[in-house]
């Protein structure tokens, strides 16, 4: 087996186990996520992430330029995956605690999280698929597509976590910030643009 595929097969092995985690605690009554605690599952599901996150890394630097896109394509690549990570770095800085990595804590409506509920995974999304363009590789792509799949997943097994620790506070808070981004998000901050 050679390099590179040794390098994705493990990013795509640790997805899978992530995506066990979420799916689990998605169809069945166990909670694997968010673990609200350093329980085994909190271990479990952020040693797949360092290999996954690894395995990306490992295959872009094996793969880099192998897909061939149009250097505009590159060039937009690498402004997302900094918009991604400044608002990815603004929504954990605001936390600034264990909470950004699952444990439970506050409830945060200020700062980003104003903005959207989920400006972490907002930040991951952005970032994760610029990188997938500024690489310009097809295996890194496809575990981009992979890696946003399980953060679009992680919101719905987060909610019934928050709503069991927040109660009223969290549903109303839900009711007025999407979970991602929408057209609230975009009016508020035309509005905070402008001030």
């Amino acid at each position: 087996m050679t390099p590179t595929r040794i390098a994705f097969a493990a990013g795509l092995l640790s997805a899978a186990g992530v995506y066990g985690l979420v799916l689990g605690t998605l169809l069945t009554d166990h909670e694997w996520w968010p673990p609200g605690d350093r329980t085994p599952a909190y271990y479990c599901h952020w040693t797949l992430v360092g290999v996954f996150d690894l395995a990306l890394l490992g295959t872009a630097v094996l793969t880099f330029g192998s897909w061939d896109l149009p250097r505009a394509a590159a060039v937009a690549g690498v402004a997302a995956a900094l918009l991604g990570t400044a608002v990815f770095l603004w929504g954990a800085r605001t936390m600034q605690s264990a909470e950004t990595m699952g444990v439970t804590g506050d409830l945060y409506t200020d700062g980003p999280y104003a903005y959207t509920r989920n400006p972490q995974y907002v930040g991951m999304i952005v970032g994760v698929s610029g990188f997938a363009l500024a690489v310009d590789s097809m295996l890194v792509a496809m575990l981009a597509a992979v890696h946003v799949g399980w953060v679009l997943l992680l919101p719905r097994a987060e909610e019934p976590h928050l709503r069991a620790e927040f109660g009223d506070a969290y549903d109303r808070y839900a009711q007025r910030v999407p979970r991602f981004v929408g057209v609230t998000t975009l009016r508020r901050a035309a509005a905070a643009l402008a001030s």
